[in-house]
């Protein structure tokens, strides 16, 4: 197959090069309007010529399709929106009506919700916040289409602190959400006069059946898998059962997205065939199969997961409906193509990059690995093809998976090879299961069989999970090896079709590429050493690196792994050495001192930069005088107010100050201790 025959495929490319231009750019949406204009009058006036011009044309439309891309990105920005809160005259305490457009999954501290702006001091604004409401016992939980009034400032998302760390601040931005409010539950009232949305509609729906299915006789963890296999709710799933998923490779099996959608379309295909003996019949069928995907979206949330997934298996089904070899890929590209046209900012979702990697993955690489050996029996056969399909899938979103989560399970095959099968039949009788519930007519020997399918199914993830030597974690992966990892399956795939010396020669040299690539990183990552001052509440975190080791200097040797973790695989170090704090480091031929809680200081700290960690008492008025400091440092261990006063000291005294807290962490080039 050759993907770039089909137009749909060229179109969603330009697309996607329009929206990365405009996205890195940021045109005003008169600049990028003009330029949509401009490229369309040129077409209009190409057309009447193409048969003669077919390049010309063909170059034009390109060009469209990239202005089209700019366009789109550039209408979603708010800041090319007059109505957006960003864009309006804002004091620092405003009156906000808020809507619950989605509920997150709670923290140790906080519920959290997304809300959108209904207005902002009785204006009609636009926008979505992200809203965290402090946990107490008497906190009351609020639902989708929920309306509250709040006199509150909004504050900008935090960004990360420490280095390497997930940035949630660029995450919501994407969703296009900047700012949080903090509230408390006497922080805001409840407006009693909702209206209800499609989404809210949903959500009534869908608690209606958990209270129902809680009625029934199921575990708490087969409940909790069940609400995320039907229902799309993970936010009560145990961690530890989150983790065994995670690295047995079956993430996807609880998260609704393309598996389930597809699964349930061959399902769907499979009981409807009797339609098609009717006038009609075909048409009919792919009617009711699109109609009942789009009511399992309705019914499990409409997150964009799904929105996605239906949308792309809607096209699947037109694709199976039309009978024609060749239509898949070209049907994948058109519904990538509209995906990105309604909501451009969904190509930075790592989930709409792994589902698409995946898909398009197993239409490219499985006819061709299916060539390689054909077994003789059915069974030997039809478990050859499901290895088949998890390999090319696994195949499109390792590069994906391996840049983002820095881990790959090994064993995927396994699970795949003793779920997958049973996944049809484990939502099909799920779906019967809500219906029966719903009706009060669930007989009990059917949730308990139901109970103990989810029991095995999560036993049989857990021993995948186990074997831990199997499991490949703290994978150092950067965007370069991202890169050259999709050019080398690209290439790899022009190989397995077309083996000549062209095809061999660009094969090799992608892969010296990316050998060469990693050789350089682990070098310079070898030759390099720097000293950090880390950022982390009610503690101090010093983190040495000196080529491959990494010193972590503090007194808690609980110091959190997770910081260190993302430093150490991105620094793609080995070697980790605890080490506790001492008084002086000398760095560059100068001196980092630090002084606790108790606050003792002496002349040889004079010239110092100073680290101040679990807010010692004293005077840094006094302090300053006596040592003339190059600059003062505060860790996330002192206390705020105490933090704010030092900030203020340092700025009458003009001497340099950093608090990990607002600026981030501190880094120092070299140390020599």
């Amino acid at each position: 197959m050759r993907p770039f025959q089909f137009i749909s495929v060229k179109l969603a490319l330009c697309l996607i090069t329009g929206i990365l231009i405009g996205k890195f750019i940021e045109l005003p949406i008169f600049y990028s309007s003009l330029i949509l204009i401009s490229t369309l009058a040129v077409l209009v006036l190409i057309y009447p010529k193409s048969r003669r011009k077919i390049l010309s044309f063909g170059i034009t439309s390109s060009l469209t399709t990239i202005a089209l891309g700019i366009f789109i990105i550039a209408n979603v920005n708010p800041k090319n929106s007059s109505l957006h809160y960003i864009n309006q005259k804002n004091k620092k305490t405003q009156l906000w009506h808020l809507k619950i457009d989605d509920v997150l999954k709670p923290n140790s501290y906080s519920n959290r919700y997304i809300a959108k702006i209904m207005s902002l001091n009785h204006k009609r604004t636009r926008g979505k916040l992200l809203i965290n409401i402090s946990k107490d016992s008497t906190t009351n939980t609020l639902f989708i289409d929920d309306e509250i009034i709040t006199f509150v400032n909004i504050k900008e998302i935090n960004k990360p602190l420490n280095p390497y760390q997930f940035n949630y601040a660029s995450y919501m931005n994407e969703l296009g959400i900047s700012h949080k409010i903090q509230l408390n539950k006497e922080g805001f009232i409840k407006h009693k006069h909702e209206s209800k949305s499609l989404k809210g509609i949903a959500a009534i729906i869908r608690n209606k059946i958990i209270d129902k299915l809680k009625n029934e006789n199921f575990g708490s963890e087969e409940l909790n898998i069940i609400k995320a296999l039907l229902l799309g709710q993970r936010n009560d799933i145990d961690p530890d059962t989150l983790a065994a998923y995670k690295n047995a490779g079956a993430m996807h099996i609880l998260a609704l997205s393309g598996l389930h959608i597809g699964v349930l379309l061959l399902l769907l295909q499979f009981i409807l065939k009797p339609l098609e003996r009717l006038p009609k019949g075909k048409t009919i069928k792919l009617i009711v199969i699109v109609f009942l995907l789009w009511g399992f979206a309705f019914l499990a949330g409409f997150s964009d997961s799904l929105i996605r997934a239906v949308t792309m298996f809607t096209f699947v089904a037109y694709a199976i409906y039309l009978n024609r070899p060749t239509s898949s890929f070209n049907i994948l590209a058109l519904s990538l193509f509209f995906i990105l046209l309604i909501k451009p900012n969904l190509l930075f979702s790592v989930g709409l990059q792994m589902s698409y990697a995946a898909v398009f993955s197993i239409v490219l690489f499985n006819p061709i690995f299916l060539k390689m050996w054909k077994p003789k029996t059915w069974l030997s056969n039809k478990i050859w093809q499901l290895m088949v399909v998890s390999i090319s899938a696994q195949l499109g979103v390792l590069p994906i998976s391996l840049y983002y989560f820095h881990q790959f399970p090994s064993l995927f095959f396994i699970s795949n090879l003793l779920i997958i099968p049973f996944l049809g039949l484990i939502l099909g009788v799920g779906v019967l299961v809500i219906i029966l519930a719903l009706l009060n007519s669930l007989p009990s020997v059917v949730a308990s069989w139901y109970n103990t399918v989810i029991y095995l199914m999560n036993s049989i993830i857990k021993w995948v999970a186990s074997k831990e030597s199997f499991v490949f974690e703290a994978i150092s992966f950067d965007r370069p090896q991202l890169i050259l990892s999709y050019s080398l399956l690209f290439l790899l795939l022009l190989f397995l079709t077309k083996r000549n010396f062209k095809n061999s020669v660009s094969l090799l040299t992608c892969i010296l590429l990316f050998q060469g690539w990693t050789i350089y990183s682990n070098y310079k990552s070898l030759t390099k050493e720097e000293f950090l001052v880390l950022h982390k509440n009610n503690n101090t975190i010093l983190l040495h690196k000196l080529g491959k080791q990494l010193s972590i200097l503090s007194n808690n040797k609980n110091a959190n792994q997770k910081i260190i973790m993302d430093y150490l695989i991105a620094e793609r170090m080995d070697t980790i050495l605890h080490k506790p704090l001492k008084n002086n480091y000398i760095y560059k031929k100068n001196r980092l001192s630090i002084i606790d809680s108790i606050g003792i200081y002496t002349t040889e700290f004079q010239n110092s930069t100073i680290l101040l960690i679990q807010s010692p008492k004293t005077n840094l008025e006094r302090l300053i005088e006596d040592i003339n400091p190059k600059m003062i440092l505060a860790d996330g261990s002192n206390y705020k107010n105490v933090v704010a006063d030092w900030k203020k000291t340092c700025s009458k005294k003009k001497i340099p100050f950093h608090h990990t807290g607002e600026k981030g962490y501190y880094v120092f080039n070299q140390i020599d201790d």
